[in-house]
């Protein structure tokens, strides 16, 4: 068992020159890292990255190193004079097959999966298990970009585009739209509408559970009742910006035209629907947060003798 250096760190959390001096000595893994999976990621940007379905990929990724970088001096400090971990052998080993595997049999969820274990591994071996404690959560996003296998998303994906498709049915009705629907295909005026997968997909639920995560992350609340709340509340958020989109295209399809609903004005509520989900997050974490503060409030005011 080896020691890791000891790292010094100012009490901002600025990473000191020493500590500098150390970070140096990654260049090596860091070099391998990117021998073996530049190629990975190309090949998912200019492949399934670029679909509609997956194109939340890029952004989990970018996302997820942001928050390495971001946790990267606090890492350093929880791991200071800490022995490392020869559990990071096994699980280096174990990374190595599911690359070889994933990338020789163009399965991805192995080979994506390896970049994950491979980082963990790099951890335990570097720096130890406190190391990993603090860089959990990073690891666990990026299980966000892995591609789901295609028959679990569409035994999922049904009962979700049925779901959108009849609460957008009875908003825009309720708003006195000439709509009607038959399953998944919404008929309003003289336009059909099918609700695709990326509309109202698994994925998409998947993107946007993602980013409520990320958000609790940055935020990082110190009351557990709103933590816990936020997290609950979601998946209902999710829902509600998947429904939001549908309408928005179903409005633009209406009043536009067939051609500006397929064109780009789709690609924009693509951007409505993140808009929205995070405007929503917002908005009911502004609300739980007055929640805890009249909860605070109410415990606060001293009892009074009844005579």
């Amino acid at each position: 068992m080896k020691t890791a250096m000891p790292t010094s760190i100012t009490p901002s959390g600025a990473i000191t020159p020493r500590a500098t001096s150390s970070l140096k000595q990654l260049w090596p893994v860091v070099l391998g890292l990117l021998v073996l999976y530049v190629p990975t990621f190309y090949d998912l940007l200019t492949g399934l990255w670029s679909t509609e379905e997956q194109v939340h990929g890029p952004m989990i990724l970018a996302l997820s190193l942001w928050l390495i970088y971001r946790k990267w001096p606090h890492m350093l400090q929880a791991s200071a004079g800490k022995s490392t971990s020869l559990m990071g052998w096994p699980l280096f080993i174990c990374a190595l097959l599911l690359y070889i595997v994933g990338r020789s049999q163009s399965i991805l969820i192995f080979e994506i999966g390896s970049f994950i274990l491979l980082l963990a591994a790099i951890l335990l071996l570097m720096r130890g298990g406190s190391a990993l404690k603090v860089m959990w959560f990073p690891l666990f996003f990026m299980l966000f970009m892995i591609p789901l296998p295609g028959t679990l998303v569409a035994v999922l994906t049904l009962p979700m585009k049925m779901a959108v498709s009849y609460v957008t049915e009875h908003i825009l009705f309720w708003f006195g739209y000439p709509i009607a629907r038959t399953g998944v295909i919404l008929q309003i005026g003289q336009y059909q509408l099918l609700v695709a997968d990326a509309c109202a997909g698994l994925q998409t639920l998947l993107t946007l559970e993602a980013l409520g995560l990320f958000y609790l992350n940055v935020v990082r609340h110190t009351s557990a009742f709103r933590n816990v709340a936020l997290a609950i509340l979601i998946v209902p958020i999710s829902f509600a910006a998947n429904v939001i989109r549908v309408i928005v295209l179903t409005l633009i399809t209406y009043h536009l035209g067939d051609a500006a609903g397929q064109g780009f004005l789709h690609g924009f509520a693509g951007i409505v629907l993140f808009v929205s989900a995070l405007l929503l997050i917002m908005g009911l974490d502004s609300l739980l947060q007055w929640a805890v503060k009249a909860r605070g409030s109410v415990h606060a005011v001293p009892a009074r003798n009844v005579p």
